[in-house]
């Protein structure tokens, strides 16, 4: 059974920066690991995900070059560093899991199974 524990939200003015963790347990390296955010009026949507077989990474459109995905070398720890941030970033952060050797990370939530409590953030202008 994977678990997934977040945390490192919390409230910043635009502009400002914050970083997430997610602890990921009972996973091997064959897997993806994803942040999806569900921002207010929105639907789940895919920040970044890493494919943990090769480390290959994938941000989404919408925060590349503010955001970036990261691990540390254990495979155990998945980080979001969030920078530049807008009003429009402000929501429940999440972390999931899939597994999946080889391919693209998919990007739609549906076909993640594991997902962890989630995590605030809240960006004030």
């Amino acid at each position: 059974q994977v678990h997934l524990i977040e945390s490192g939200g919390g409230s910043v003015q635009a502009g400002g920066s914050l970083g997430l963790s997610c602890a990921a347990s009972g996973h091997n390296s064959g897997y993806c690991l994803a942040w999806f955010r569900q921002t207010p009026g929105k639907g789940r949507e895919r920040v970044g995900t890493i494919r943990l077989a090769d480390g290959w990474i994938e941000i989404s459109d919408s925060v590349a070059g503010r955001f970036a995905v990261s691990q540390d070398g254990a495979k155990k720890m998945l980080f979001l560093r969030m920078n530049s941030l807008k009003p429009e970033d402000t929501g429940m952060y999440y972390c999931a899991a899939l597994s999946l050797y080889s391919g693209r990370c998919p990007s739609l939530p549906e076909v993640y199974p594991y997902w962890g409590q989630g995590t605030q953030v809240t960006v004030s202008s």
